[in-house]
């Protein structure tokens, strides 16, 4: 299907060169773990996202950089960059920091995928700004942009199965076919959030995706 988009890949400059910063620019990112063990694994649904996000926009997150893979493109005049950090989930704000400091991005045009234990694969939530939540990848992105003000989309990854059942095991434990089934009811609507927080429609986005 077409979208109203133009799109164009991340152009090659060189090593000590700067790409010319635009206004209005976003910083989109996926939080996850690099590595194909990784790939199914519930802290790895904002790359899932992301991954959506990028086919629906036709753009390949395939260049290496800000200690990450990235991909370009516009949308309704605005430059977004795709982020995936390759720092592995708990210094995700290196990579998210680099990218952001490099196109002149501020923290309230960031907008970060990520997974929530707090909800059900089939939901999400989107957030303006907030407090970490007890996630490390989000606690390392407001340490290196010592800002809470980025607006971040949480997907539901489902509660532990019992109160002592660990954390990291948990995050860390891949979905089951069921799950992956009900979660692409939340991938899906991920362009869309993209595009309606880059039209200044965020408002918009918390009303039709903030369920329950």
């Amino acid at each position: 299907m077409q979208h109203p988009f133009l799109f164009q890949g991340g152009v090659s400059v060189g090593l000590f060169h700067r790409d010319t910063r635009e206004e209005g620019a976003f910083l989109i990112v996926g939080l996850g773990n690099p590595g194909k063990k990784y790939e199914r694994t519930r802290h790895n649904v904002g790359f899932m996202a992301l991954d959506t996000v990028a086919e629906s926009f036709g753009v390949r997150v395939i260049r290496s950089r800000f200690e990450g893979l990235t991909g370009e493109c516009t949308y309704h005049g605005a430059k977004l960059v795709l982020l995936k950090p390759q720092t592995f989930m708990n210094l995700s704000g290196v990579s998210v920091e680099k990218a952001a400091h490099y196109f002149g991005i501020p923290p309230e045009r960031v907008v970060v995928f990520c997974d929530d234990i707090s909800f059900p694969p089939s939901r999400l939530r989107i957030r303006r700004k907030g407090t970490h939540g007890g996630h490390n990848g989000l606690r390392n992105i407001i340490d290196q942009l010592e800002s809470e003000n980025f607006i971040r989309v949480k997907l539901g990854v489902g509660e532990k199965p019992r109160p002592e059942y660990d954390l990291a095991d948990w995050v860390l434990s891949s979905f089951t076919e069921k799950e992956m089934a009900d979660l692409k009811t939340a991938l899906a609507v991920c362009p869309d959030i993209v595009k309606l927080v880059v039209d200044g429609k965020i408002e918009e986005a918390m009303s039709r995706y903030n369920h329950g």
